[in-house]
């Protein structure tokens, strides 16, 4: 432990030693609210049309249902410092088609004049903003903007030609948290994703007076945004390592590396806990008490007092052990709990896919009843089918027979009769020609 320890100094001296602004970070312990209370400390949360869930160790911006939904949270202190970095744990779940965007902001009075507001919705603002979406049907981009206040983003059409940067990020739906990392100072800004470089430049110069801030909104398919952590660090231009006979640092940071002393005087180191960036905590183990040759004890009272100074280090890393078992038993707990939550939930659900099971079996019965119904049907039809036939064919056949019957003596009386009244009208004539040709002559 002590090798290490003097690794990390060695490796300190040549970058600058950071500290925990604890005013702007939140995510770095066990719990995002030590007190349990459903608030963020030195944040505030807004949303349209509900504000974001806060659970216990992570804050969820937009849910995955219902969708078009908002959420932001905002610092409520503005960042003080000229160089620091900024570390974002989050994760975006949704189904295969969803939707929605992140924004990272760092931007004037972000509370009061962006809230949960997008980069395509929100009006003239001061800072920068990261936003991460699926730009142009991608698996995913980040793209960094910025605005001096003078420029309405809500009236351009043409927002997506105003980044300064951008690179691919895959974020979707990877079933762990994605970290991105800002990095400024006096050279240069840098952002990172996953210890990847993504973009940076040297002629971005961000002034202090700033606000942390993100927010999130989902579409109609909604993607769920979830943030783990935002822990800002401010970095000592000295680049030495902060410890007790050097420097201490100010106001309410806390050196992420370097060597304290307990209140027994026994000199402790300064260690990182988890992934980058989190809280600074004290080893408890690297007080070992180094080993002697057994002839250094020349006397009984020597021999006793570096047996009594054995056993009182054995006793404060068994406590040390209890208490490191008692946090975790109590994280297990409620972990224990959020799952007995989430069974529940669950058994709710397959309550529900019971009842899809009885309404299988109804639609499976109305099913068959249907095909009852239309083998009925068709056979009724048949029946009605070849009833018709029989009565149309048996009707036609007699009614053909009887017009056959009586028609041709019908005929031949009509012929006779026309044939008649012709001769008869033929011999009145005749009889009238001859009648008038013998009759006397009148002369005039």
């Amino acid at each position: 432990m002590r090798l290490l320890v003097g690794i990390v100094a060695l490796g300190s001296v040549a970058e600058a030693a950071q500290y925990l602004v604890s005013d702007l970070s939140f995510g770095f312990g066990s719990r995002i609210n030590p007190d349990g209370r459903n608030t963020i400390p030195h944040y505030s949360m807004q949303g349209n049309p509900n504000v974001p869930e806060l659970l216990s160790n992570k804050v969820i911006l937009t849910p995955p249902a219902p969708g078009n939904q908002r959420g932001a949270v905002w610092a409520d202190k503005p960042l003080e410092h000229k160089a620091w970095t900024t570390d974002i744990d989050f994760r975006a779940n949704g189904p295969e088609r969803g939707s929605g965007l992140l924004n990272i902001w760092l931007a004037k009075d972000g509370a009061r004049n962006i809230g949960s507001q997008s980069i395509y919705t929100v009006g003239k603002f001061e800072g920068l903003v990261l936003v991460v979406n699926q730009h142009g049907g991608s698996a995913g981009m980040i793209r960094g903007f910025l605005n001096d206040g003078t420029l309405d983003y809500s009236k351009r059409s043409d927002v997506d030609n105003l980044a300064f940067g951008h690179c691919w990020f895959a974020y979707r739906n990877l079933g762990r948290p994605s970290q991105i990392k800002l990095r400024h100072n006096s050279q240069n800004f840098k952002v990172e994703v996953d210890g990847r470089l993504c973009f940076e430049s040297d002629k971005i110069h961000i002034p202090t007076g700033y606000n942390f801030g993100l927010s999130a909104a989902s579409a109609e398919n909604p993607d769920s945004f979830e943030v783990f952590k935002v822990v800002v660090l401010s970095e000592d231009d000295v680049g030495a390592v902060p410890n007790q006979q050097q420097q201490q640092p100010a106001g309410n940071q806390k050196p992420l590396g370097g060597t304290t002393h307990d209140e027994n005087g026994q000199k402790r180191s300064y260690m990182n806990s988890g992934r980058s960036g989190q809280a600074a905590i004290s080893d408890p183990y690297d007080n070992a008490i180094p080993d002697a040759e057994a002839n250094t004890f020349t006397s009984s009272k020597a021999q006793f007092e570096d047996l009594h100074t054995r056993l009182q280090s054995l006793n404060h890393h068994l406590s040390s052990i209890f208490r490191s078992v008692a946090q975790y038993g109590g994280i297990a707990d409620q972990n224990h709990q959020e799952v007995s939550v989430m069974l529940g939930e669950m058994k709710g659900l397959l309550t529900k896919l019971d009842r899809f099971a009885s309404v299988e079996n109804k639609l499976e019965n109305l099913e068959r009843e249907m095909r009852s119904m239309r083998s009925e049907l068709t056979a009724r039809l048949k029946e009605s089918e070849h009833s018709i036939k029989y009565h149309v064919t048996d009707k036609h056949e007699d009614l053909a027979g009887h017009v056959v019957k009586h028609a041709a003596p019908g005929h031949t009386k009509l012929y006779l009769a026309i044939v008649g009244s012709q001769v008869v009208l033929a011999v009145a004539y005749f009889l009238y020609k001859r009648r008038k040709a013998g009759g006397p002559k009148k002369y005039l």
